[in-house]
C-alpha cells in the first residue's frame, strides 16, 4: 500500500509539472506590443529634433519600428479573432497530461515490475531456511553475531573457513586467532591457523604458519595437514629430498580412502627428487647438530647459512637456493642480511619474472619489506 502510495505522489508531481506551465502561457499576451512601438516613433521624432540622429538614421529607424508595428497589428487582431484557440490548445494539452502520464506510468510498471510479489520485511526474510539464502547474506549474519558477542568462540571458528572459501585471507587468519584463544588449543585449530597464514602469504609457509604447524604437531605428531605443509615448507627451503620424504611417509600412513592423498601425490610428483639427492643438511649434519650445545649448534647453523650464501655467488640462478638463505637468515634474527639476499637474488635473476615474483613473495610473508 506504501509504494502505490509513494507512486501517486510521484506522478501527480509529475503531472504538476507538465500542467503548471501551460496555465501560465497567456500571460504574456496581456501586454499591448503595439503601443510599445508607437512609444519607439515618437523617441525616434525626439531625438531628430534634438539631432541626436541624422535625417537618414532617423528614416531607417521609422521604418523598421512601422514594419514591426503592422505585424504586431496584425497579431493582434488575429488573436483576437480567435480568442479562444490557444486556451484550447493548452487544455488540450493539460487533459493528454492527466490522462496519458498515470496510464503510460502504470503499464510500464506492469509490464517491467513485479506488482504482485508480496513485501519480504527484514523478520521475514531472516526467517528463510538457511539452505535457501544466500551466502553472502549467511556471512553478514554471523558476522553480526560475533560483533555482538566477541567471546562466542564457535561463531568465529564457523566463520574462518567460509572466509577462507571467500577468498579474505585476512578476515580468516582473524578468525582462526579468535577461535583459538576463545575455545583452546588443539592441533587442529594450530593447523587450521597456520592453512589460513599461508593462505594470506600467496601460498608461502612463513615463519609464524610454520610455528602454528609445529604447535600442531607437538600436540600430535601424526596430524596429516600439519606433516604435509611441513612439507611444503621444506620444499620452499630447497630441501626437496626432505620434502619427498615427509611426504611419501605421511602417504604410506595414509587410510586408502585419505581424501587428500591425490594432493599429495601430485606435489610428489612434482618434486621429482632424485634418490639421495639434498639441497639441506644431511642426515649426519643434522644428527651432529642435535648433540652440541645451543651456542655450538648456532654457529654450526651459521656456518651452513654462510656456505649457502657462498654458494649462491657460484650458482646465482638458483631459484630455490635464494629462497632458503632469506628464510635462514630471517629465522637467525639477521633481517638485514635477509633483504639484501633478496636484493641480491632479484638482480642475479634478472628478468625472469616468475622467480622475481617468487622473492617478492617470500619478502612479503616474513614481514621484510
Amino acid at each position: 500500500m506504501t509504494l502505490w502510495l509513494a507512486f501517486s505522489l510521484m506522478t501527480a508531481a509529475a503531472i504538476f509539472a507538465v500542467v503548471w506551465p501551460l496555465s501560465r502561457g497567456a500571460r504574456g499576451r496581456d501586454v499591448d506590443t503595439t503601443e510599445i512601438y508607437r512609444d519607439q516613433l515618437g523617441e525616434i521624432g525626439r531625438d531628430l529634433a534634438m539631432h541626436r540622429i541624422g535625417e537618414a538614421e532617423a528614416h531607417a529607424a521609422r521604418v523598421e519600428v512601422s514594419r514591426r508595428l503592422l505585424a504586431a497589428a496584425d497579431a493582434q487582431q488575429e488573436s483576437t479573432l480567435q480568442p479562444g484557440a490557444a486556451l484550447r490548445h493548452r487544455r488540450i494539452a493539460a487533459l493528454a497530461a492527466l490522462v496519458l502520464l498515470p496510464l503510460i506510468a502504470g503499464g510500464i510498471y506492469l509490464l517491467l515490475g513485479s506488482p504482485n510479489m508480496p513485501g519480504a520485511p527484514l523478520a521475514a526474510r531472516l526467517a528463510v531456511p538457511p539452505e535457501q539464502r544466500s551466502l553472502a547474506s549467511l556471512v553478514s549474519q554471523a558476522e553480526a553475531h560475533v560483533e555482538r558477542n566477541a567471546g562466542d568462540g564457535r561463531g568465529w571458528e564457523v566463520l574462518a573457513p567460509v572466509y577462507l572459501r571467500m577468498g579474505r585471507f585476512d578476515d580468516a587468519v582473524r578468525a582462526r586467532k579468535n577461535a583459538l584463544a576463545l575455545n583452546g588449543e588443539t592441533a587442529d585449530r594450530r593447523a587450521d591457523l597456520g592453512e589460513a597464514l599461508v593462505a594470506a602469504g600467496n601460498g608461502i609457509v612463513s615463519v609464524e604458519a610454520k610455528a602454528a604447524f609445529d604447535g600442531a604437531l607437538a600436540l600430535n605428531p601424526k596430524h596429516e595437514k600439519a606433516r604435509f605443509f611441513i612439507g611444503l615448507a621444506l620444499q620452499q627451503d630447497g630441501r626437496k629430498a626432505e620434502a619427498a620424504r615427509t611426504w611419501q611417509t605421511l602417504l604410506d600412513e595414509a587410510p586408502p580412502d585419505a581424501p587428500w592423498a591425490a594432493t599429495v601425490r601430485q606435489a610428489l610428483a612434482e618434486l621429482a627428487v632424485p634418490a639421495g639427492s639434498s639441497s639441506g643438511p644431511s642426515a649426519e649434519d643434522v644428527a651432529a647438530a642435535s648433540k652440541l650445545r645451543e651456542g655450538e649448534r648456532n654457529e654450526m647453523v651459521r656456518g651452513m647459512v654462510a656456505r649457502l650464501a657462498a654458494r649462491m655467488k657460484d650458482e646465482p640462478g638458483d631459484l630455490d637456493g635464494w629462497l632458503r638463505l632469506i628464510r635462514a637468515y630471517t629465522v637467525l634474527g639477521e633481517r638485514e642480511q635477509a633483504r639484501a639476499a633478496a636484493a641480491d637474488a632479484r638482480r642475479a635473476l634478472g628478468n625472469d619474472r616468475d622467480k622475481a615474483q617468487r622473492i617478492d613473495d617470500l619478502v612479503k610473508a616474513l614481514g621484510l619489506s
